[in-house]
Order: structure tokens, then sequence, then C-alpha cells
């Protein structure tokens, strides 16, 4: 049976390709391509059809044009024979229809399209002039979607000739048009549905790349030298498929009673300076993402987009007072109604921690009136204040203080060395640390700033800890008369948890300062859970001296507390970020729910409890994820160090004294010999005494040092074995 197509050629990248279609499907698509004229019909196949119209590529065995105008060409035939714009069109059967030349006979709204470049070959040898015929558009949209760019202008080419000869085709082609459009109008209305679908599509895809270069483009000319421009354009591709509704301000506060939350700051000058790129998105009120960037094997960058969600989190637009209202805000009436209260700031060293805390810098100086430590003093004497809590009589003081390498230290009196003790109530006691009673708000702000001055003069000496230290402000409600504490709020700056990790480092004292670190924020997530789970469940508070002095803020009921990780949005930043994400994430995991981790807990009360060695087994036992045995063994060491540290001070402190009585009689027993008779027997009898006594002082001094100095050297073999590691 004779096949009846339309055969379309063009040339691309050297090579010619072509595409073949059945002019029945032409027809039965574009009915408007037929004349008047009545010709037989010619039923089309069915199964032909949809094969031909689901077809992506149909090479053509052709031969390479000899001749290759600027534009590509595309060559038409009726039954695989290309002609020329001029010429006539054979029928098939023998019958020559002599055609129009040129465009004189084209009406004037089909002229050819100016840049239309048309190839025309010379009659074959069968005889006859033959004209092409060219399919609609709709058929050469049906073009497979490869090399976009050239085959679009292939296709704007071949519509012009298409349309221009429209005329010839509809009255050469012996089809009859009525019954080719019956036959064909059902199969139209779902293949040219199907076809304008794709269509569509295609555009929308075509659009979207060309938007998405020009975005590239604009990156690439607003940033020319960020090495990190792809990732920069990732990040803001997956952006602009978020609908962000951020916290504004207005939305209602959710009572919790630990509530956690988080807080991106925006990139300081240094990072705009480096080019630094954001990698964090906060897209609602409770969620933020990390875009943590990424290298294949191959090194195709690629972005991981790990989501966090808390009660609140807060974009670098929030200022502090927003952060204070879900924050600390809800917490100051807690101490009025006889609870404990702690609200803790927690991230890497310049998250923004001390800036949430203390107030806005303006240079090196800091504006103390606009951190959380005051907007809380105001609201303490605000309730002080009301008519609900005024017949109450309540008197407000406040104390400031450091804990830097287990030990604490008074900001407000020089920064003078204390000591935590516990009494026989098993009541924490900081002994000796100030505590001023305060009447306004003013002369909360001037503790604040002297607390200040001392930890950042502490920056810049040559034993520099503010940074590795964790400061405490507490505002304690007193009851009159008894001076009982009625409440007492807590808010603390904590070190910075990537000096937690530093436990490698080649100096002791860096050692020393990681792992106090490190084990208290192990031991303040744990506590912060138990307060969380009800229940009798052992508290770890021993193990640092920050869980020891906060200790009665997590036992009852009526305690309350809050942390606010700060992160950066700094790429350079992003490995801490992510440390600080999961860090809060696994502090609000228990405190959601009552033994959802499922680990077993000790039924003992706190006075059952070693001190110390048994309080470090028991975090661990609740970390090992985060407290390798080898690392265990090493707080141990560092645990033994400073206790020997703890005793040799202490006991230098006692020797100097002693010496100082010793001396005095020393002086009176040489005072004896100046009498002509005095006793000799008595007098050398009393000297050797003396210095007997001091001699048995002075030894047991030196074994404590030599202990002292055994276990430095037990703990730097010890720092040797876990350096590879890190």
């Amino acid at each position: 049976m004779e096949t009846r197509s339309v055969t379309v050629e063009w040339f691309e990248r050297g090579e010619t390709k072509g595409k073949e279609v059945e002019i029945d499907a032409i027809l039965a698509l574009n009915p408007e391509l037929c004349g008047q004229r009545h010709t037989p019909h010619i039923q089309p196949t069915p199964n032909k059809l949809a094969r031909d119209m689901t077809r992506q590529s149909i090479p053509v065995a052709t031969k390479a044009p000899s001749r290759v105008t600027r534009n590509n060409q595309m060559r038409v035939s009726n039954a695989g024979v290309v002609a020329g714009t001029g010429g006539a069109y054979t029928n098939g059967h023998g019958g020559d229809t002599t055609g129009r030349r040129g465009a004189e006979n084209v009406p004037p709204q089909t002229q050819p399209a100016p840049n239309t470049r048309v190839t025309q070959q010379p009659p074959s040898s069968g005889g006859g002039q033959r004209t092409s015929s060219t399919p609609s558009a709709s058929v050469i949209q049906s073009l497979p979607p490869t090399n976009q760019g050239r085959r679009a202008h292939n296709i704007k080419e071949f519509t012009g000739v298409s349309s221009a000869r429209a005329g010839g085709v509809a009255s050469s082609v012996s089809v009859s048009a009525p019954h080719a459009a019956a036959s064909g109008a059902v199969r139209r209305s779902n293949v040219v549905k199907e076809v304008e679908r794709l269509k569509e599509n295609r555009e929308k895809r075509r659009q979207r790349q060309a938007e998405l270069k020009e975005e590239k483009e604009a990156l690439m000319n607003m940033d020319p030298g960020n090495p990190n421009w792809e990732f920069l354009a990732m990040i803001r591709e997956y952006q602009s498929s978020i609908d962000f509704r951020p916290l504004t301000g207005n939305e209602p506060v959710e009572d919790h009673q630990i509530t956690v939350c988080v807080r991106k700051r925006p990139l300081n000058k240094k990072e705009l300076v480096k080019k630094e790129v954001d990698v964090i998105s906060v897209p609602t009120k409770d969620q933020m993402i990390v875009h943590e960037p990424k290298n294949k094997v191959d090194l195709t960058k690629y972005l991981e987009n790990q989501k966090f969600r808390f009660d609140y989190a807060f974009d670098d637009s929030c200022t502090n007072e927003v952060v204070y209202k879900y924050t600390a805000k809800p917490l100051v009436q807690t101490i009025f109604e006889g609870g404990m209260a702690t609200c803790f700031a927690y991230g890497q060293t310049g998250s923004g921690k001390t800036h949430t805390m203390g107030g806005d810098f303006q240079g090196k100086m800091q504006d103390c009136k606009k951190g959380i430590y005051a907007m809380a003093a105001r609201d303490v004497f605000a309730y002080l204040r009301s008519p609900k809590y005024r017949p109450l009589n309540l008197i407000v003081s406040a104390s400031f203080f450091e804990i830097y390498s287990g030990k604490v230290f008074d900001l407000l009196a020089d920064k003078a060395k204390l000591r935590v003790l516990e009494d026989g109530k098993q009541q924490v006691q900081i002994v000796g640390l100030t505590e001023k009673v305060v009447d306004n708000v003013d002369e909360v702000l001037k503790l604040i700033q002297h607390g200040n001055a001392a930890r950042t003069s502490g920056q810049t000496s040559a034993n520099s800890n503010s940074s590795r230290s964790h400061a405490v402000f507490q505002i304690v409600v007193r009851s009159p008369g008894m001076h009982r504490v009625h409440g007492k709020f807590s808010l603390i700056d904590l070190a910075g948890n990537e000096r937690g990790a530093d436990t490698s480092s080649a100096n002791r004292q860096t050692r020393m300062e990681s792992a106090e670190i490190n084990k208290s924020l192990l031991a303040l997530k744990e506590c912060i859970r138990a307060l969380g789970m009800k229940g009798n469940n052992h508290l770890p508070f021993r193990v640092s001296k920050l869980t020891q002095v906060l200790r009665d803020s997590f036992i009852g009921d009526k305690s309350r507390t809050c942390m606010i990780a700060m992160i950066s949005p700094a790429m350079s930043s992003c490995e801490h970020s992510l440390n600080t994400l999961r860090y809060a994430d696994r502090v609000k995991e228990l405190g959601t729910s009552e033994g959802s981790r499922g680990r077993a807990e000790s039924p003992q009360a706190d006075v059952d409890m070693e001190p110390a060695t048994d309080d470090l087994a028991h975090l661990r036992s609740l970390n090992e994820g985060d407290m390798s045995a080898e690392m265990y063994t090493f707080h141990e060491v560092i645990d033994e160090l400073q206790r020997a540290e703890e005793e040799v001070l202490d006991n230098h402190k006692a020797i100097s004294d002693y010496l100082q009585h010793a001396l005095q009689r020393c002086n009176a027993l040489l005072a004896l010999t100046r009498d002509v008779d005095y006793d000799q027997d008595a007098y050398v009898t009393q000297w050797e005494e003396l210095l007997n006594e001091q001699l048995a002082v002075l030894a047991q001094s030196r074994d404590l040092a030599a202990e002292f100095r055994n276990k430095m050297q037990k703990e730097e073999r010890m720092s040797r074995r876990i350096q590879p590691r890190h």
C-alpha cells in the first residue's frame, strides 16, 4: 500500500536530521489546510497515526546538502521528494497539476517571512514539476525537545514557509476536507490537547531555565569575586520555593516549662568583607533550615538542606525586644510565685550570646539597657510594684559571677575566687559571693556594667578567660525579716560550645578549660531534660560547677527554663551552627515527652550518690554517643588533676597562715634567750618541737605538691593518646 507522508529535514551540528508524518495525520489535526475540491477519501490508520504522533525522531537516510544557507535548511517533500517553492505537484498516479510559482498567487496575508530561505532543487528525472507541501506549526511543535535553541530557530523559519504556501498545499492534496475533519474530530480533541499541554510545559521549562540563567548571571555580576557563588545560587533557588512566614512579634506567647528557641544573627562586617554566604533560612516562626554545602566524589557541588523545629525561631531581623518577649519575659512571674527560673544563651563564640544577654555594642562600648539582663530587671520591679505583689514587701538583690575552668569568680568584687559548698541541708552555697540589694533598674544597670567591665578586662589579659567562661547574673527575691529566698532568676551567658571540643590543644590550661566546658554542657543538658521528666530521677549536678550552683533551679514543679541557641549564618560556621542546633534539639527532645529516650534512670536520691565519680559515670551513661570511653577516662584524669590542684592551693594557703603563726612562736622563743639565766633545756626542747612540727607540715605539703605533679604528667600522657583522634 502506498504511503502518503510529509518528510521534514534539517541540517544540525554537521548532520542531516528528519521527521516523517503522514498527511492524513496532518489534515486530521489541521483541516484548515484542505481546499474546497472534493477528492477521494483516504481513511488514516489509527495505529499508524498514533505511532507517528508519538514518535520522537525518525532518522532519514539522506546525504548532506551540497549548499548550506546561513540559516538551517529545511526540506519538505510529499512521498519523500523535495522540490523548490515553484513547480508542480504530482498526485502519485502519473497526472501532473500545474503549481503556483513564487509568491505571485499567494494571498497577501500569507506572504513568506522576510528571513525565510527555501532551497530550490531541480526537477527529478521522473518528469513533471513538483512543488513541496509543508506541515503546519502544530506538527513542527511535536518535534522532540532536544537541542531546544537550534530547533526553535528552525521551527520559526519553517513556519514562515508553511504559512506562505498554505494555499498551494490546500489545492494539491487530494483528500476530502469535510470527511477528514469528521473522521479526526474525536482524535483531534484528545491528541491536540496533549500536544498543547506538552507545548505549554515546554514553554514553562524554558521560561524557568531563562530565569535561573538570569539569576546566576545577576549573582556573578553582583559579586563576581565570590568563590562560593554557585552555592549562593543554589540557596537562592531553594529559597524561591519556600513560602516564608517568619515570626513578626505579634504571635501569642506559648506557655512551656522548658522553652527551646534559636536565634540567627546577621552577617557581620568581617564576614561581609570575606564574601561569606548566608546558609541559614528561617521560613516559619518555629522552623530553621541549614543549607549545608557539600561536594560529591567528582567534586560536584550540592546542598544538604537540614531542617530543625523548635518552640521559636528568630531570624536576623528580630530585635532583642522580640527575643525577650518570647523567652525570658514569661519567666519573670515565676520568681514572684515562689519558683526558680533560668535563661541560657548557648552557641559558639561570636554567635551573638553577649549581644543578646548584655546588650548592643557601640564599638567597644556595650549598651546594657538593650540586653535581656536589663529587660528582666525592669519587669522584676514592675511586678514588685504591682498591686498583687506589693503587699509581700519583697526585697530584690543581684549578684554577678563567672565560672572558669571549674572555678567561681566574683565579678562584683574584683574577680575574687569563691568556694562552692553544700550545707547540712544539701543546699549549695557560694561562700563569699557579693549580693547587693537594689531598689531600681538604674542600680541593676550599674552592677551589670561593673560585671561586664571585669569580664571584658579578662579578655585582654595574659590569661584570657571570659570567652571560655560561663557568666551568671542572678536576680534574687527574698522575703523580709527572715531573708528567705522567695524566688531566683538566673540569666547565663554560656561559654562558646566550640571550646568544649578543643581537648586536643597543646596547652594544658586550654585542655582543662575545654574539658570543663564539655562536661558542664553535657550535664546542663541532662539537668534540663530531667526537669521535663517527672519523677525521682538523679541529677548529675555535681559533675560541674555550673550545674552545682544552679541545682535548685532544676528541682520542683515551679521551676522553668528557657534556652536560646545562637547561631552564625556564615558558611564557614556551618559545622558549629549544626552542632548548636543538634544540642538544642536534644534538649527539647526529652523535655517534651517523659522518658522518650527510653534510658534507665537511677532511682537513688542525690544524697545517696558519691560526689564526683558516680556523677561522671552517670553522665556518660546518658551520653554514650557524646562521650567515648577514652574521653571518659580523660575526664577522670582532669577531675583528679583539678582535685589535686585544689588540695595543693588549700594547703599552700594553710601553710602560709601556719608559717606566720610559727614565726611568732619562733620569735617568742628567741626572746627567752635574752635572759642571762634562761633555761637552756626548756629552750632546746621547745625549739626541737617547733622544728619537727614545721618539718612535718612542710613534708605533707611537699607530698601534695609531688602528687599534683604526678597528676599533671598523667594528664599529659593521656592527652597525647587522644590527640590523633581529633
